[in-house]
């Protein structure tokens, strides 16, 4: 099939998500790139629907594979979509992308399509900043996480891959509405041998999740990673639901309604409970995928620097 290429006229980092408008990715960006050097490079972002049209897909995929000025892409949301759809496409994927069969990132490299997974180094480095080595060790905490998508099965990877067992929880449930995420998931962790109780939890209904919360050792870490709060309203658990007693809720989203996190924070005096947002795996997500299509070293230096110029965007 010919696809319509548009030629920029400016080097365009393109952002693959479903609101990509609304992230405050506009306003970082330039900032950011003032910090790399490169103010010519320009953000466009791309919509798609939730598992959009396979074509469509494919499309986007030949904008930046045909295109010179098209320089690569941060995705989000479809990741698993963009891969099944255009892995054909491409040239290279590294050895994450094909252990999970998702690309959170596109790149181009002499002549090259290249595809990465770089959610298991963002959901490392995320989680890293909440929680200390050997936590769960010490605390013989579990993870719940609500939502088995591309960052839900990127932070199990990293805690699989994790060498010391005080660094792995003892078991990992995930929840998710429909089946083919979770199976997706259980092929992944069916290439490891792990000692992780991996738990698959097929249900939709809040009220099931409140009684898995409920039943959570303390010092557990409840995962809201279903998008529901920004890309669809609501939240996986009710209002009513109990978080675990010395816990950890984390809200993978930074913007939107963000109900889960409000939630949460109702409870952190009653619960003794911290409460944590998506906003440094936003900072991590972004600055590693934006690094590897510039060819950047991002070091630790760096990253303090990018962290600075974004935080007034924060507010």
């Amino acid at each position: 099939m010919d696809y319509k290429i548009t030629n920029k006229t400016v080097p365009t980092f393109y952002f693959i998500g479903v609101t990509t408008g609304k992230s405050s990715i506009n306003k970082v960006f330039p900032l950011w790139m003032d910090v790399f050097g490169k103010p010519e490079v320009v953000l466009e972002g791309i919509d798609h629907v939730i598992h959009d049209e396979p074509e469509n897909y494919r499309k986007s995929v030949a904008q930046l594979k045909y295109d010179p000025l098209s320089l690569g892409a941060l995705v989000t949301t479809h990741k698993m979509n963009v891969y099944s759809a255009a892995n054909d496409m491409f040239d290279y994927f590294d050895p994450y992308a094909k252990t999970t069969a998702e690309l959170s990132c596109i790149s181009k490299k002499n002549g090259e399509l290249r595809g990465y997974a770089k959610d298991p180094i963002t959901a490392g480095l995320s989680l890293e900043a909440i929680i200390e080595p050997g936590y769960f060790g010490r605390t013989g905490g579990h993870i719940l996480c609500l939502g088995a998508g591309g960052s839900a099965v990127a932070t199990l990877l990293y805690l699989i891959n994790k060498e010391h067992p005080s660094d792995r929880p003892e078991k990992f449930i995930a929840v998710n509405r429909s089946p083919g995420k979770l199976d997706h998931m259980r092929g992944m962790v069916a290439k490891f041998d792990t000692d992780i109780e991996v738990q698959y939890v097929h249900n939709s209904d809040p009220k099931k999740n409140d009684e898995l919360m409920a039943i959570l050792p303390d010092h557990s870490i409840v995962i809201n990673a279903t998008g529901m709060g920004k890309d669809t309203p609501g939240s996986p658990v009710t209002d009513t639901g109990i978080f675990p007693q010395n816990g950890i809720a984390w809200e993978f989203n930074y913007r939107g309604e963000l109900d889960f996190m409000h939630q949460a924070l109702a409870q952190v005096d009653a619960r003794n409970l911290r409460v944590e947002d998506g906003w440094v795996y936003f900072l991590h997500g972004w600055s590693q995928v934006i690094a590897e299509v510039l060819q950047i070293d991002l070091t630790p230096e760096l990253f303090m620097e990018l962290d600075k110029a974004a935080s007034g965007v924060r507010g």
